[in-house]
């Protein structure tokens, strides 16, 4: 998922950073209300981990403003452990669950894989993904051509299926960055050449024409192939 944590005290927003990023999550961190808010209207993301107690702007100001402009986004509370009514509070004004602090790692990455197994839950109601002969299957996270089951690795895979969900649309360099990894992406682009190019030689192998095509200094483009 595409994470965004608002914290700012530095040594909590490094764990849980560190933390999502070794479970292969794209992290962004805001130290400020402001910062963080701005940071949630203005980019897209799968959750948000936000503290109570921030400068500038609270966290249940924040989340106020986001569900009063209608962001469904799941938000993930940082409360004082012992401070009932703040999680009240939070629930109340949209919150869809709470972390105590000072938090396990562990647990913070149990809360994290709930929510991603609820987002494939939910974005997974409208079936397989599908092009030409290839088929991706969401639900048992796996893709298929003909009847020979195609092996890609995590990234390749999210590609494959940021491209289906996209189908037919050009999806940029850019957009893949934003989506994959994070907000402050290197702009050297080459990485997702790589994967692109690899996802490509895995597919064409199994004798599949070709559906991912390259829009010079754009982009990609996943199509059904012409008649």
């Amino acid at each position: 998922m595409r994470i965004l944590i608002v914290e700012d005290e530095k040594d909590v927003a490094d764990l849980a950073r560190r933390a999502l990023l070794e479970e292969a999550h794209a992290v962004d961190c805001a130290a400020d209300g402001r910062q963080g808010e701005e940071l949630a209207v203005s980019e897209t993301y799968d959750l948000i981990i936000l503290d109570l107690m921030l400068p500038h702007k609270n966290g249940l100001a924040v989340l106020k403003t986001l569900r009063r402009e209608g962001m469904a986004t799941p938000v993930l509370l940082l409360t004082a452990r012992d401070d009932v009514a703040d999680r009240v509070a939070g629930l109340d004004a949209g919150a869809d669950d709470y972390l105590g602090k000072p938090f396990a790692v562990a647990e913070l990455r149990v809360r994290v894989r709930v929510r991603a197994l609820l987002r494939r839950q939910s974005e997974h109601k409208d079936g397989p993904l599908t092009v030409a002969d290839l088929v991706l299957d969401p639900a048992s996270h796996e893709v298929r051509l003909r009847e020979s089951r195609v092996e890609l690795t995590s990234r390749e895979y999210a590609i494959l299926e940021y491209l289906l969900r996209n189908k037919g649309r050009l999806v940029t360099k850019g957009m893949i960055a934003e989506h994959m990894w994070d907000y402050h992406f290197d702009s050297d682009y080459n990485l997702i050449e790589v994967y692109v190019r690899r996802l490509r030689q895995k597919i064409e192998a199994h004798g599949h024409t070709r559906v991912i095509h390259t829009l010079r200094n754009s982009g990609y483009v996943i199509r059904e192939p012409e008649a």
